[in-house]
């Protein structure tokens, strides 16, 4: 019961907190991985679940503040640490499944061997053991030109590459998934069965404008959310032939990946306005950098049109090396 991506924008866009529409967005975001070699984490057993969610989530745009108390934490600098806060508010607080318990560490002689991120029980009594997993990676073309020739997992590289999907992948399906079948969870004494499930959202970057040509690796999501991504040069020269462009150009810190924000009108002519000298320090960046471009609609508000990265020159044959070594 996931969106696609012009649902999803629909559907986060009625909520005006930004930390109620980071968290309608994990909802309701479609998934990037199919279903297959993993069974994935549904957050509804039911349409009424979904709806009784959004009118949760309502509520709680027109009073945020606990949530805020429970997920605005300084200490978390992590994407991934602020993503669990929110999952963990809406397991304890919202109206479908039940949180048990959460960050559940397994020790063998004193070492931590892992962590159950959550462990839930569903409407129906069904005991759930869920991965949270937000991830972002970059596809980097190794086919010689040949468009058709299907992507792997290893071609979708972190931006600073030190990561990879195949080896994020790997990890999920024979470790953080396989904890709640080792004897050091059965130790804790948490009745079962427990049905382990992949809760793992993102998006996933393709050269140019959305990678409508690439074929996936059979393992991703069909309706998985798309960005791109250009070299400085590549923005530079799109840039210099586009002098009619009166998007706004917002760079992204990484704690706002998640779901869309909104740009009043006064900022993004504001952007519009300094969108030289935006322009020349994305061009010179030394690391991957995401952008947001908003446009302004038929009623004059600014929306976001579309997400990507700009990446350093050298970064293309730094990345497919990277992609390479998998082989």
């Amino acid at each position: 019961m996931t969106a696609r991506a012009s649902d999803l924008t629909r559907l986060v866009d009625r909520f005006g907190d930004v930390t109620v529409r980071d968290l309608a967005w994990l909802l309701f975001a479609p998934d990037l991985l199919r279903e297959g070699d993993a069974a994935l984490a549904h957050p509804f057993a039911s349409t009424a679940e979904r709806d009784a969610t959004l009118v949760w989530l309502k509520a709680l745009d027109a009073a945020p503040q606990p949530l805020h108390d429970h997920a605005r934490d300084p200490k978390f600098t992590r994407l991934g640490i602020y993503a669990e806060s929110l999952i963990r508010f809406f397991l304890a607080h919202g109206p479908a499944a039940r949180l048990i318990a959460a960050n559940v560490p397994l020790r063998q002689q004193r070492r931590t061997i892992g962590e159950c991120d959550f462990l839930l029980e569903s409407a129906d009594g069904a005991r759930l053991h869920w991965e949270l997993a937000v991830k972002f990676y970059l596809h980097i073309d190794d086919s010689d030109g040949d468009a058709a020739r299907a992507a792997r997992l290893s071609n979708y590289v972190g931006p600073n590459l030190q990561d990879r999907f195949d080896i994020k992948h790997e990890r999920l399906l024979t470790h953080q998934l396989a904890l709640t079948r080792r004897a050091e969870f059965a130790l804790l004494g948490f009745d079962g069965p427990w049905q382990a499930q992949l809760f793992i959202k993102g998006r996933l970057f393709y050269h140019g404008h959305g990678g409508d040509e690439v074929v996936p690796a059979r393992e991703i999501g069909e309706h998985h959310l798309r960005g791109w991504w250009l070299t400085a040069s590549e923005w530079r020269d799109a840039r210099s032939n586009a002098s009619d462009d009166e998007r706004a150009w917002v760079v992204q810190p990484r704690m706002a990946w998640l779901a869309s924000r909104r740009l009043d009108a006064d900022s993004a002519e504001t952007l519009i306005a300094e969108s030289e000298a935006i322009r020349a320090r994305l061009e010179g960046t030394i690391a991957p950098t995401m952008v947001a471009a908003y446009a302004r609609d038929e009623a004059g508000n600014f929306v976001e049109e579309s997400r990507g990265f700009i990446v350093p020159d050298d970064w293309p044959e730094r990345a497919r090396a990277f992609a390479a070594s998998a082989d």
